[in-house]
Order: structure tokens, then sequence, then C-alpha cells
């Protein structure tokens, strides 16, 4: 078993999935930029049959390149990495779920995020994703009005 760390500045969202044929990297770029209209991202896929080759798109040339860095890092097949920045996960994740080839999303985060794999004689294997950090304790009711603040704040509640 392994660990790759996702390369990825802190202000940049992460969706790592995985879906199953070539046409995924056209279809996951309408998806995102359908979804959010000022979001800038780049995307990634790893084939896993043929020329097994890293296939990608993207409208932000610094998040295309590290979202191939990422594949290339990652070389599970049929596994995605899109890189964005100018929405949340919850903008754009639906939309990515909704793309007909997209089997599992792992994560859709902004945090630090490790994707643990498995090699075997045919290749490697996605088996999950660290997203974070260890929980350390429950909230308080501080903890609940600062939470709701910031869903205030982001639009999300009234």
């Amino acid at each position: 078993m392994s660990a790759y760390e996702v390369y990825k500045k802190d202000d940049w969202q992460c969706i790592i999935g995985h879906a199953g044929f070539i046409k995924t990297v056209e279809d996951l770029y309408g998806a995102m930029a359908s979804a959010a209209p000022n979001v800038k991202f780049g995307l990634a896929f790893v084939e896993a049959s043929g020329e097994r080759l890293v296939r990608y798109e993207g409208n932000d040339n610094e998040l295309t390149e590290a979202a191939k860095k990422n594949a290339l890092g990652i070389a599970a097949g049929h596994t995605f990495i899109i890189l964005f920045t100018g929405a949340f996960p919850i903008n754009v994740v639906n939309a990515v779920r909704s793309v007909p080839e997209v089997s599992e999303i792992f994560c859709a985060t902004a945090n630090r995020v490790q994707v643990v794999m498995v090699s075997t004689d045919l290749g490697k294997a996605v088996i999950g994703v660290v997203d974070g950090q260890t929980c350390i304790g429950v909230e308080d009711e501080e903890h609940i009005k600062q939470r709701r603040e910031m869903l205030k704040k982001f639009g999300y509640k009234p």
C-alpha cells in the first residue's frame, strides 16, 4: 500500500474520482464549464488500457499542469483529478457526478489530500483518500454559532 500527496495550493479545490472511458475528459470539461461560469480549472484522466496516457483539458494553464502532474503521480487506471478555483466543490460536484462515465467520487475538498493506493501485477488502484486531518473533538455551542455564521457569510443560509 502507498500514499500519494496531491500537489495543490491552499486555495485550490480538488475533486478526485473514478471514471471509465476516454470521452471522460471532454465530458468533465463540459460539466465544470457549465456548472460555474467563473470557475478556472484543470483536469486529467489516467487511461487504463490502450496507450495508457494521461489525458487532460482545462481553461487555466497552471491548474491543468498541476492536474497532469498529479494524475501521473497517482497513475491508477481510470482515475481523474480536477483542480479548480472560483467555485466551491458544492457548486460543481453534482455536475461532475452526473457525467455518465463517472462511477465514483473519492473526495471534493479544499483540504490537503493523500490518495491511498495498492499495486498488483495488473496495475494500481485507488482504495480511498485521506481528506484533511484527524478529528480532535465535538463542537460546542460557540462552534455551532461560528459554523452558522460562516454559512451565512458564504450565502448558504439566510
